[in-house]
């Protein structure tokens, strides 16, 4: 067994490799770049070498570099996490020539797998089921467009050495394919230096259902069951589970042998994952292969109780694989939500900038059920969210004996997760969580589109929720009343009463909630609803606190608060009020004031995100109509086309082609076009 190695990426994924490290006792060596100095992952290794400036392509891409990292420390072997070079068989090849150990599979199986045209070809060969399409590389546009017309529309464009739903479009006309063709390739050159782009009929209504394959280097290889990554944005996976909704028992046989007969006709050798797409009528075709460790592993492992990251440590190490198939059994259920940051309430654009507060759920197992949270995350309080990266601030994995447990203990933990000083999806994972759809298993890759089709505006309001933010209000309020008395040296009695009847003010919708709260203790409290049944509230707040915690009614209950002026801007569930306690007098009061005009900023185009402007469509004068593409601005390595959101003339131009932009920097100005 290996006595250091490096860890050759980034983030959670680095720390997540070095924690299976230290408790096999391995030391391990960070690298980073000058913007990852004093990231977590540098703190928790046993050394730590920087490999260049923030850029990746400067940094985390320089094999030469992370190669002489390995070399300079002493490390026996490199594990490459995901991204960056993790595909990268001329990585391997550094490797081995340097005489450090690759933990990943053999270069020729990365050849053949991660390069997707050679993989479709490979995977025909071998037997396995696979979507129509052009097995050739596509020229240019105009071949794009006649291979478009072959197959039929709709069609996949994907860049052949892709990944992460970077260099992927989905085509319905043959305008789109032209346009998908060339953001694609420009996408894929940017990512992986590779602009090869293939295209494949697009199967209507999918599901992604993937195979985690697991193989040694004697030969033996293993499927691990499946994992269903049907809710997508961008091509880009958000929430996961496993096992599948979609799978009987005879389906998953079926896609688990076809997995491990492609990973036996490359020799593959470590952690792999076989992706296919699904019918709802549970027909499956292969869709790629990827030759390496997965986002989303955290619920295979929860599942099956393995360590996948050990295991790949013990193959690279030249360990037989310590179970057969026959020794593989699927326990429960998990669901994986990725934390992100951007902002959901803004097309989900990126956001950056410093975690002034950071604030997880805590690890371990709950009361209920058995239940278990788990956190895989690379940052702490106070860490720097940067520009140069992915934006995944954490993975938010819950396990529970089936799925409506496993989605309860995740909208549980989604409550729970607090962050502030950027913008984040948490609501927005936490609305999926109380879809019904979601909920029920009928899921497809076009589920976030047809959901929330004019993007996300936060999660329906029922009457249950509303009735625990106005309880939760009213229940916060009381106790900061209580204690501004105490800090006055008030003492109630018989000379000084104070009122128990409190008026819950819902802002948007300018409407009172009258309620009666009565304290028995300082931790319960009971209010009465002039509607409703009576709610016995447990609470463990203290004012301050950005996360209520107690329980009404018996159930446990978690609440993200922040202060505003007489009240509490509270979110659960993926619902945001704003809820002001006030006393029936100021209640009445409060229904007279007037209500503020929204600014109009149509005729303004405000950038969303920080980034860099890769191009202009337009120029001053010019007339667009609504969903025109104005320009594109690149953020986070990802490309986003910025539109017409009506018909209008351009008056004036702000930026050049190069420039970087900040949030709510103006970028164009319109007027309304009258012809």
């Amino acid at each position: 067994m290996f006595s250091k190695i490096l860890v050759a990426n980034r983030g959670e994924i680095a720390c997540r490799i070095m924690r299976t490290a230290r408790r096999m006792g391995i030391s391990t060596v960070a690298v980073h770049s000058d913007a990852d100095a004093n990231a977590l992952h540098v703190e928790m290794a046993d050394e730590a070498v920087r490999i260049g400036p923030p850029p990746a392509a400067e940094s985390y891409l320089r094999i030469d570099r992370i190669v002489e990292a390995a070399v300079q420390t002493g490390a026996e072997a490199i594990h490459p996490g995901y991204g960056f070079l993790s595909e990268n068989a001329d990585f391997v090849r550094a490797c081995e020539e340097a005489g450090i150990v690759f933990i990943g599979p053999n270069a020729h199986a990365i050849g053949m797998m991660g390069d997707k045209l050679r993989s479709k070809r490979g995977a025909m060969e071998a037997g396995v089921s696979t979507v129509p399409g052009h097995a050739g590389e596509i020229a240019d546009a105009e071949e794009a467009v006649r291979v478009a017309e072959e197959i039929g529309c709709p069609v996949m464009i994907k860049a052949s050495a892709g990944g992460g739903g970077k260099g992927m479009r989905i085509a319905r006309t043959l305008e789109e394919v032209r346009e998908g063709f060339e953001s694609a390739r420009s996408e894929a050159l940017s990512s992986f230096g590779d602009g090869r782009i293939l295209i494949e009929k697009f199967i209507e209504n999918p599901r992604h259902v993937e195979i985690q394959v697991m193989g040694d280097r004697h030969g033996n290889v293993i499927y691990l069951g499946e994992r269903e990554c049907s809710i997508q944005r961008r091509n880009q996976k958000v929430v996961e589970e496993a096992p599948s909704p979609l799978l009987d028992e005879e389906t998953r046989r079926a896609m688990g042998e076809q997995a491990v007969a492609l990973a036996r006709a490359v020799g593959y050798d470590s952690a792999g994952t076989v992706e296919f797409v699904c019918g709802q009528d549970r027909s499956f075709y292969f869709l790629e292969m990827n030759t390496r460790l997965q986002v989303e592993h955290p619920v295979t492992e929860m599942i099956t109780g393995l360590d996948l990251v050990e295991l790949m440590i013990r193959a690279a190490a030249g360990e037989p694989l310590p179970l057969t198939q026959g020794d593989v059994r699927l326990n429960g259920w998990a669901v994986e939500t990725r934390v992100y940051a951007e902002d959901p309430y803004r097309n989900f654009l990126p956001s950056i900038g410093r975690l002034k507060r950071f604030l997880p759920p805590e690890d371990g197992e709950s009361e209920r059920d058995g239940r278990r949270v788990r956190v895989d995350t690379g940052v702490r309080e106070g860490d720097e969210i940067s520009v140069h990266y992915d934006p995944m601030i954490a993975k938010l994995i819950t396990w529970g004996p089936d799925r409506e447990a496993a989605i309860e203990a995740q909208a549980d933990a989604l409550d729970a997760f607090h962050i502030d000083g950027i913008g984040h999806n948490i609501p927005f994972l936490a609305a999926i969580m109380g879809n019904e759809r979601w909920c029920s298993g009928r899921l497809s890759t076009n589920f976030i589109s047809e959901e929330f089709p004019d993007g996300f505006r936060g999660a329906e309001v029922t009457e249950e929720i509303l009735a625990r933010l106005v309880t939760v209000a009213a229940a916060m309020d009381h106790m900061e009343n209580m204690r501004r008395r105490r800090i006055s040296g008030q003492v109630e009695g018989e000379d000084v009463t104070f009122s128990s009847d409190r008026v819950v003010w819902r802002e948007d919708s300018r409407e009172g909630y009258p309620v009666h709260v009565e304290c028995e203790s300082p931790r319960l409290i009971r209010i009465r609803p002039a509607a409703g049944e009576e709610r016995v509230v447990e609470q463990d707040w203290q004012p301050g606190r950005p996360v209520w915690r107690g329980r009404i009614n018996g159930q446990p209950v978690a609440v993200q608060v922040r202060r505003v002026v007489n009240g509490y801007a509270l979110t659960h569930r993926g619902v945001t009020l704003e809820l002001k306690v006030y006393t029936p007098r100021e209640a009445e009061l409060a229904a007279l004031m007037p209500v503020r005009d929204e600014v109009d900023s149509s005729r303004l185009l405000v950038c969303p995100m920080p980034g860099k402007v890769l191009s202009l469509s337009v120029s001053e004068g010019d007339r667009v109509k609504a969903g025109t593409p104005l320009c594109v601005i690149e953020a986070m390595k990802m490309e986003n086309i910025l539109r017409a959101e009506r018909d209008a003339r351009v008056v004036s131009i702000r930026i050049a082609v190069g420039d970087s932009v900040s949030v709510d920097q103006i970028l164009m100005e319109f007027e309304q076009d009258e012809s």
